[in-house]
């Protein structure tokens, strides 16, 4: 029997399965973030199963401890269970709400299944975002992170439970700044994320028709995508472009080339988007109820509090080219502390942390 106090480098790696899509064109939040957890996860350390529904990650593909499980037509929920039970892994890591995640939860409980549950919270917590499957994966997790503090404070609040934050990084490759300013000779002003109620893109369209000769350009889709371009044939707006869905490449130009970043969503945990724009150079307007970390009030942007704040602030930046330029450097500045490598490693931890607290003997099991 080896002893428990061997090194991590002689014992067998720690088995994860993630209910995450590992394509290359998903950008969904949640999926590009374990995508980069697991794209710099030590090889020798972890071993990761994650379903792929399409061309994977290039970066995920290569790796050869970690597999890909190819999404079908039809049962994938009994095909992606199989990998839940023979053998049950070491960790399911980032619990959903989909039928998998549920039937693997009551797998767990009733057959006593020593996996660790690592649960991470991208939404503010209130009676209707932590019912259901979040609300479960919450308090029945072994360890329960967020990814900012205001976050943490909410499920707290609700549940009284202590989760630690663990930031989202930026992808380098995509979200940089432009190499030199140029001043557009219209400003433009982008937003971009799925079009659904609780982002008010409709909001953005209004201010459009506010402001005739600033370009607005609206990139991704959703299903209030018809109501919005409505709305702007409505309102007269020529001056809206509807992008539909990018890509991170497509979605890092787009943000260099505006000029302004305008984000009226008013349910959120810590937008990415907002990362994502700061990185690229690009100053932010934000509802403060969700209070990201991501944006500086005053420095790299503003977090406003109502609607007409929203419009005041935007018609500061649209005014002030200097404004805008000063706010555009400390943006990229403070987005430069949100690196994948250092948060990849911080999740490395957790995943060794979270197995010694559950399962001391762990290191024995490589005997």
């Amino acid at each position: 029997m080896l002893q428990a106090t061997m090194t991590r480098s002689h014992a067998r790696p720690i088995d994860i399965f993630t209910p995450s899509d590992a394509s290359a064109d998903n950008t969904n939040a949640q999926n590009l973030t374990v995508k980069e957890i697991v794209a710099r996860l030590p090889e020798d350390r972890f071993h990761v199963t994650m379903l792929c529904d399409g061309t994977p990650d290039p970066r995920l593909s290569a790796r050869r401890n970690t597999r890909l499980v190819q999404s079908m037509k039809h049962g994938n929920t009994i095909r992606l269970l199989r990998h839940c039970l023979f053998p049950a892994p070491d960790i399911y890591f980032f619990p959903r709400t989909g039928p998998l995640d549920r039937v693997f939860l009551n797998l767990r409980k009733r057959m006593r299944l020593n996996t660790a549950l690592i649960t991470y919270i991208v939404m503010a917590m209130d009676a209707a975002t932590g019912s259901g499957m979040i609300g479960r994966s919450i308090i029945e997790g072994d360890m329960v992170f967020s990814n900012s503090i205001h976050v943490a404070e909410t499920i707290d609040q609700m549940f009284g439970v202590k989760a630690k934050p663990i930031y989202d990084g930026v992808d380098r490759r995509y979200y940089f700044p432009r190499k030199r300013q140029v001043e557009n000779a219209d400003l433009v002003v982008l937003y971009a994320g799925s079009l659904q109620p609780r982002k008010r893109v409709e909001r953005v369209i209004r201010q459009a028709a506010r402001l005739r000769g600033v370009q607005f350009r609206v990139a991704g889709k959703g299903e209030t995508e018809k109501a919005c371009r409505d709305l702007a044939q409505q309102s007269g707006c020529h001056n809206v472009s509807f992008l539909g869905h990018l890509s991170s490449e497509r979605l890092g130009e787009e943000m260099r080339q505006a000029d302004i970043f305008l984000f009226p969503s008013i349910l959120e945990g810590n937008p990415q988007v907002l990362l994502q724009a700061s990185a690229c150079g690009l100053p932010s307007i934000a509802m403060a109820l969700y209070r990201s970390d991501y944006v500086v009030n005053g420095k790299t942007g503003f977090l406003v509090g109502s609607d007409v704040e929203l419009s005041a602030s935007l018609d500061q930046l649209a005014g002030d080219a200097t404004l805008r330029r000063s706010f555009a450097a400390a943006a990229a500045d403070h987005a430069c502390q949100f690196d994948w490598d250092d948060i990849a490693e911080q999740w490395s931890k957790v995943f060794e942390e979270v197995l010694q607290k559950r399962r001391p003997c762990f290191h024995q099991r490589a005997s």
